[in-house]
């Protein structure tokens, strides 16, 4: 498949949501391939659209890719969490539309130099931003067992963490454990028969986990939705794909603080709080890809997508 047959999860599920105007401002938090930006950009005239990546390898590549429409997008390396500063580092004051897909990028997965997949042998590495400190291997070979087992329970919800753990310490103390199928073969030998015969791939969890640590994607997630709601201008819409529960569960949470309005106790006569709601939810539900839409592209099969709308 090129790069241009390329399609995004939900992505007409996404323009529709933002509601693009041709004259607005929005903001791709997490450009990947681009083809979410692709389409955002097409649809402006005078608009402006700013796309965001931690991996510089995504925003070189967005220059061909995005090269009909470069007069109106703005390329950021950045994270998709310091919002205000990347707003005021360009003079905007708020976006009419921000869009954040929250998955790892089919290049960093497909590139096996990345350390990102189970599936092949790589350094141990899942940093999206190559120049970050912490990799993979530092986890791996430093953490302590407990601190390990808590790692895959809380980032993997990982049943068999405290033997995968175990399994990590106990090899790590001959040698250092340096490549992605090395860490594979340990946590396969430390599973059960039942968890090997799991359609799901036995090392998932735990290469989840251990890439969220990397990348601080939970903690960034909830600074971006912090930040991103009071950035948006009147009427503009707020789009988060997530692909796990632990990211849509920090989504759904967040969003429903900010539509909540008064707090006030329910005897209350009267509303003393003055609290009212930052933004109304689009859909009471999230969008899910459609039975085509993973059939052709398997990775959509856990997304979901939620929507708001700034009031």
């Amino acid at each position: 498949m090129s790069e241009f047959t390329h399609r995004p999860v939900l992505l007409d599920e996404c323009i529709e949501a933002l509601n693009i105007r041709p004259d607005g401002v929005y903001l791709d938090g997490t450009l990947g391939r681009a083809g979410h930006s692709r389409e955002i950009a097409k649809q402006l005239t005078a608009g402006r659209l700013i796309c965001v990546d931690r991996d510089r390898d995504a925003l070189d590549a967005a220059r061909e890719r995005l090269a009909p429409w470069m007069s109106r997008v703005e390329l950021v390396h950045s994270n998709f969490d310091q919002i205000d500063e990347i707003l005021d580092r360009l003079s905007l004051t708020a976006a009419d539309g921000m869009l954040f897909d929250l998955g790892v990028s089919s290049p960093q997965l497909d590139d096996g130099s990345r350390g990102f997949s189970y599936m092949a042998d790589a350094p141990l590495d899942m940093r999206m931003d190559r120049a970050a400190g912490v990799t993979a291997a530092d986890i791996v070979n430093s953490w302590s067992q407990e601190e390990l087992k808590q790692l895959l329970f809380r980032y993997g919800e990982e049943r068999c963490a405290p033997q995968i753990a175990g399994a990590i310490v106990r090899h790590r103390a001959d040698k250092p454990i340096e490549t992605t199928l090395e860490l594979v073969e340990i946590i396969k030998g430390a599973m059960p028969p039942k968890a090997l015969r799991e359609k799901q791939h036995p090392a998932k969890r735990t290469f989840q986990a251990i890439r969220i640590a990397v990348n601080d994607e939970l903690a960034s997630v909830e600074r971006m939705l912090q930040r991103a709601v009071p950035r948006l201008n009147r009427g503009g819409r707020l789009a988060v794909i997530t692909f796990h529960s632990l990211e849509d569960r920090i989504v759904k949470t967040g969003l429903a603080g900010f539509a909540r309005g008064c707090i006030c106790p329910p005897d209350f006569p009267v509303c003393v709080c003055g609290r009212t709601p930052d933004i109304k939810l689009v859909h009471k539900k999230p969008i899910l890809p459609s039975g085509r839409e993973i059939e052709e592209n398997p990775r959509a099969r856990s997304a979901k997508l939620r929507v708001a709308e700034k009031l």
